[in-house]
């Protein structure tokens, strides 16, 4: 059982780090009920999450009052092993909770740290990989699975403890649709066994079969609780202006392919046929084509693995064993000159940001004399980053750091961008600032690729999908109908 008495929590960092502080919050979550935290980005969700993990403020300083307690014993009064085995945390990055290089010895960790024999971990990592059904993810390194394959590992890790607590911050945010079902599937199993789970998401479609209750934060305070029967029958409209994301996936229709109607006046902008790359013996792309217009955001869809970051990487130049030929206006083009006129938002934009200020990190790496023809006090308000000039990118959110990273490729003129998973973790109000922004540079003339697996941006900002299956790029029919179930059945 997890239990907030009139718990509040401020932080004591600096302000405009894009943390939350919580007020006031009296909040129950009994064993075997899943209680799902939704609400704005910002509004406390994932604070309350580290109030019942100790890491704030033990890891987060800031001052705390009121109580927070796991099975009727106070977090403050646990030692930090103890809330691991009675709390099994997952949080939104997993490479944050990553202490191992291989899949195995990451699920291990815990166990060994819990001081279990030698013959007890075996026979429980074992038995963690094959109730999860991930069995294929066993002694794998960590930096060759996907963002979806790792936060599985990262799953795994904590369950294997069998935790009579779960805490999950936003748990879906890098999964595609069937990933997402074997979530729920893993979360009812969990509230089967009598866990008590409390869950911090902005996808909240998956949770409509599982979840017991919905709890409505707003400026760091409980504003409603509702049992999921009055949650899901609330209006849509409210829902919206609640700022919560889609209750279902259905609805959610792929876009028409745009370019039906409209006959091609010159070659694509970017076009790569017979695009393959292996790992090793393992073949990623095979025979890959894609075109891509000028003025079109063009999504990619595929499972968690499927090698959508492996494609956008070799169309921009950045995969030096690629093979096959990508052309651009219609002239074969070097890596070299793919990297001239592309770019990509990686999904952990933080590996991207090098300067000490986010002027300064707009024009880095430019030379001297094209960086003073940069206006960048104009470029960083239309991308609503206005006043910041001065700040540190690493103070940033994490939707400003994308827009700085956008920043950056524009004003080196890159006309391809390719994104990948920009809305990870997003809430609705952020999830439609990208979708503008994507439209807003594709109207510019540039090529957007971005690959996703989330539906509403798609519904709200492509302009035609593409789907990758065994390392070939496939359209998506139109007479498929909704994009969902396309991506959960695959093609056949």
């Amino acid at each position: 059982m997890i239990a907030f008495e009139h718990a509040s929590f401020t932080y004591g960092a600096p302000p405009g780090l894009g943390r939350a502080d919580v007020e006031d919050v009296t909040l129950s979550v009994r064993d075997g009920e899943v209680v799902v935290l939704c609400g704005r980005s910002g509004c406390g969700k994932s604070t309350l999450l580290r109030l019942a993990n100790g890491l704030a403020p033990r890891f987060f300083p800031g001052r705390k009052s009121g109580s927070v307690a796991l099975d009727g014993t106070g977090v403050d009064e646990l030692a930090t092993w103890e809330i691991a085995q009675r709390a099994g945390s997952l949080f939104q990055n997993p490479r944050t909770q990553f202490f191992n290089v291989d899949s195995t010895g990451e699920v291990a960790f815990a166990l060994e740290s819990a001081g279990w024999r030698e013959d007890k971990i075996r026979s429980r990592v074992g038995e963690t990989f094959d109730e999860l059904g991930i069995s294929s993810l066993a002694d794998r390194s960590i930096f060759e699975l996907s963002g979806g394959e790792r936060q599985k590992i990262a799953f795994a890790s904590i369950w294997a403890l069998r935790p009579t607590n779960l805490l999950l911050d936003e748990p879906t945010s890098n999964l595609d649709l069937p990933s997402i079902d074997d979530m729920a599937r893993l979360v009812r199993h969990a509230k089967e066994r009598g866990c008590a789970v409390l869950v911090a998401e902005h996808r909240l479609s998956w949770l409509s079969d599982v979840a017991d209750r919905y709890v409505y934060l707003d400026g760091g305070r409980v504003q409603r609780s509702m049992e999921a029967a009055e949650f899901l029958s609330l209006d849509a409209r409210e829902v919206e202006l609640m700022g919560l994301r889609a209750r279902e996936a259905g609805g959610m229709v792929i876009p028409p392919d745009a370019r039906d109607d409209a006959p091609r006046t010159g070659p694509p902008l970017l076009a790569a046929h017979g695009l393959s790359l292996s790992r090793g013996s393992v073949p990623v792309l095979r025979d890959a084509d894609i075109e891509l217009d000028g003025g079109e955001v063009v999504a990619l869809v595929g499972r968690n693995g499927a090698g959508k970051t492996t494609l956008c990487r070799s169309l921009c130049g950045f995969e030096r064993k690629a093979k096959g030929v990508v052309a651009v206006d219609g002239a074969k083009a070097t890596r070299r000159e793919r990297t001239r006129i592309s770019s990509m938002v990686f999904q952990d934009v933080n590996y991207q940001l090098f300067a000490e200020s986010v002027a300064s990190e707009v024009t880095f790496g430019l030379p001297t004399r094209r960086a003073r023809d940069v206006d960048v006090s104009r470029l960083l308000f239309n991308l609503d980053l206005g006043g910041l000039d001065d700040r540190h990118p690493a103070t940033l959110s994490g939707g400003q750091k994308q827009r700085l990273a956008v920043a950056a490729c524009v004003a080196a003129d890159k006309r391809v961008l390719v994104f990948d998973e920009p809305t990870s973790g997003l809430d609705l109000d952020g999830m439609r600032r990208v979708a503008r922004l994507l439209k807003a540079l594709a109207q510019q003339g540039r090529a957007i690729l971005v690959a996703t697996h989330d539906l509403e941006l798609i519904a709200c900002a492509c302009t035609r999908c593409l789907y990758l299956e065994g390392g070939v790029v496939l359209p998506v029919p139109a007479e498929q109908g909704e994009l969902g179930r396309l991506v959960h059945v695959g093609r056949t």
